[in-house]
């Protein structure tokens, strides 16, 4: 893996911001996302940058507070949620008051390579019609695992998140194109409708004139709704450079209680942004 060379300051001040939300975190999981971080950050602090981290931790008991407290680097900063806003709503505590150039959106369940935000960043300063770049990305089984999407339909979404695998495999080529496989085949940089928000690197400007997720959101779909608010600022880029491992996903999956979210959001989705059935 080649070392990326150093990167301008932007705006003379170089600063980039960090929200990442934890409810039950995986420790073992976040204690890998925390040093992939640190890594990643790295060469932007030999760079003059400023660098902050902020973990937003919803409704854990104080032992687990504590605990997760002593994973965290001692720049870093712990806001503590005694309920669950939600994920949205935790990523908007941390964004409302950023004070940066460049805002990245983490999950606690993502490795990113030690170039990853060298290279977002030099490729946003780079591209000032882009307002925000999403990563090419491997799931925990090192297989492809695409974080862009097209416009969903019902259809899509029930297959997806749903449907037995025989059904799946003989849509195929449907679910291929609603998850951007055609753009993401690409070597170059490409732009894409929808961005996922488990690694999500943004100008900050454009995500505070958003306001940031949409707070209606209790989890789920709310990034494909702040993928649309950021395009009325500029394109959202899949960046190939930025190479991230994500050992989450499939959220429709994880039980009942999931799948009602998963449901509600999406019907909330689609009753804001135009119901699409196939």
């Amino acid at each position: 893996m080649s070392q990326p060379g150093p990167l301008p300051a932007a705006g003379g001040t170089g600063c980039l911001s960090t929200s990442l939300v934890t409810f039950r975190a995986d420790r073992a999981l976040l204690q890998r996302t925390l040093a992939a971080y640190a890594a990643a950050t790295a060469p932007l602090l030999d760079c003059g940058w400023r660098c902050q981290l902020t973990v937003v931790d919803n409704a854990s008991s104080p032992a687990d507070r504590a605990a997760l407290q002593a994973l965290l680097p001692p720049t870093a900063t712990l806001l503590a949620n005694q309920g669950n806003p939600g994920f949205g709503r935790a990523h908007n505590q941390v964004i409302a008051a950023a004070a940066s150039d460049f805002h990245l959106i983490l999950n606690p369940d993502l490795d990113m390579a030690p170039d990853a935000l060298t290279e977002g960043l030099r490729y946003l300063q780079q591209h000032a019609a882009v307002v925000a770049v999403s990563p090419s990305c491997r799931n925990g089984s090192g297989q492809p695992e695409s974080l862009c999407k097209r416009l969903p339909s019902v259809l899509d979404l029930t297959l997806r998140g749903f449907a037995p695998a025989w059904l799946r495999q003989r849509c195929a080529a449907r679910l291929a194109h609603y998850a951007c496989a055609d753009l993401l085949a690409a070597a170059t940089p490409v732009a894409v409708p929808l961005a996922s928000g488990c690694w999500l690197l943004c100008r900050t400007a454009a995500l505070q004139a958003v306001g940031g997720f949409d707070p209606r959101y209790f989890l789920y779909f709310e990034d494909f709704a702040l993928s649309l608010a950021l395009t009325r600022h500029g394109a959202l880029h899949h960046v190939p450079a930025c190479r991230v491992l994500h050992h989450g996903g499939q959220a429709a999956r994880k039980g009942w209680r999931h799948r009602w979210l998963f449901a509600r959001s999406a019907a909330q989705f689609f009753a804001q942004h135009g119901w699409r059935w196939a």
